[in-house]
């Protein structure tokens, strides 16, 4: 079951999908930071979506409550990078992860907006969810304090296999941050599924564009 009271906000970077086979650059600003995002329509993890944008801001907005200074981030389905950006802002070890079709282009975005800041250098790893976990990270070497996921559940085939990668890598002490445009009844579905094994706060609702930011916990014994 979820708990808390969302705050109800707005996504404030306008997000508008484009309609080319040519790389776009967008330019958003975050932490006092200009962060320049190349695209490609060829995949769907290379374009910015609106679970990006709202995790990001909401990041930035609440760094009392979530300090990610010198903590251990996981991103699942980074897609671009924005949201490994972010964090590597606010001063997280960030280790960015998605389907090797993507890592060329995400590589590319984390590269090129962290090379020259004093901080703490990023990763950028091939993960497919649900397969090879422990062979490529293992329990005894890999924690992490936080595991973020933006728009990884729409109209795919891989739902199960995501939802035992959140599983495998959040321990106690891990936050989920997970924000998500929920437009599909298989949406909810899988919400249903993360209710039932983790303790679940829905911490803000960005009404316009559908998108929903939960933190999920570990359920203690």
């Amino acid at each position: 079951s979820l708990t808390g009271s969302p705050v109800t906000l707005k996504i404030l970077q306008n997000w508008v999908p484009r309609v080319s086979h040519y790389f776009d650059k967008e330019h958003y600003t975050y932490v006092g930071h200009q962060i320049v995002i190349q695209e490609s329509i060829e995949h769907f993890g290379a374009v910015v979506w609106p679970g990006a944008l709202a995790l990001s801001q909401y990041l930035e907005s609440n760094q009392e409550q979530f300090n990610l200074k010198d903590k251990k981030v996981l991103e699942i389905g980074a897609g671009t990078g924005l949201l490994s950006i972010v964090a590597c802002i606010l001063g997280a070890h960030v280790t960015a992860t998605d389907l090797p079709e993507v890592l060329e282009n995400l590589s590319y975005n984390i590269s090129r907006n962290t090379q020259n800041s004093n901080i703490h250098k990023p990763e950028v790893r091939k993960l497919v969810w649900g397969e090879g976990l422990n062979e490529d990270f293992p329990v005894s070497t890999y924690h992490y304090d936080f595991i973020l996921a933006t728009d990884v559940v729409y109209h795919h085939a891989a739902l199960d296999p995501l939802l035992a990668t959140m599983v495998y890598f959040c321990k106690p002490g891990t936050v989920l941050l997970w924000a998500n445009k929920f437009r599909f009844s298989t949406d909810y579905e899988f919400l249903e599924k993360v209710c039932n094994i983790f303790n679940t706060t829905i911490l803000a609702e960005f009404p316009e564009s559908n998108v929903k930011l939960l933190k999920a916990t570990v359920r203690e014994n």
